[in-house]
């Protein structure tokens, strides 16, 4: 990565650091778009060059989240099937913030409390879901709109979601997967 990247790497964490605290602070409704771009110290253009929406304020790692969930379909190790790969990611990149990190608390209860953002998060992860379904029908050699491939793209965004409170989340999410790589077994 070149200084231009890296400077502008560094402004969009900046501009995205900066919304979360005031976010945290006094609330997502409550903040308003001059004020982060005046504490990440850039102008309201620079802010909206890198963010079209205020809600993409908090959703700062949508594309690198997208990309890393694809990479775990395409990328995997042969052999490996697509729920195994799937589980791996889930448990490395999804559960993995979750677990007695308190950022990760604090930006989910900010979530859960503000409804712009949990209609951004649904379309976001609908979004992903779309991508997820349409990689899983090219290394299946299945066409683009396949349900089966749908399903199991839904199913595995929703796995590390559903474990959330459980007991144990880890095992949670390892039995949703066993369930999407060997079907429903139990009569």
């Amino acid at each position: 990565m070149g200084r231009r990247e890296r400077k502008k790497a560094a402004t969009r964490q900046a501009i995205a650091d900066a919304a979360l605290r005031l976010f945290s602070e006094r609330g997502y409704d409550a903040v308003g778009i001059r004020e982060i771009a005046d504490a990440a110290d850039v102008s309201t253009t620079t802010l909206f060059k890198h963010f079209p929406v205020k809600e993409a304020l908090v959703f700062d790692e949508d594309a690198a989240q997208e990309a890393s969930l694809l990479a775990a379909v395409r990328e995997r190790p042969r052999g490996r099937s697509i729920p195994a790969a799937l589980c791996e990611h889930a448990l490395r990149h999804r559960l993995a913030g979750a677990e007695g990190d308190d950022r990760f608390r604090d930006f989910s209860e900010l979530v859960d409390r503000t409804p712009a953002l949990r209609d951004y998060l649904q379309n976001m992860w609908l979004r992903h879901a779309s991508a997820l379904a349409r990689a899983i029908a090219e290394e299946s050699g299945l066409p683009a709109d396949d349900p089966g491939c749908a399903a199991l793209a839904h199913f595995a965004l929703e796995a590390p979601r559903a474990a959330r409170g459980h007991e144990d989340p880890r095992q949670a999410v390892k039995r949703a997967f066993e369930l999407l790589e060997n079907g429903w077994n139990i009569s």
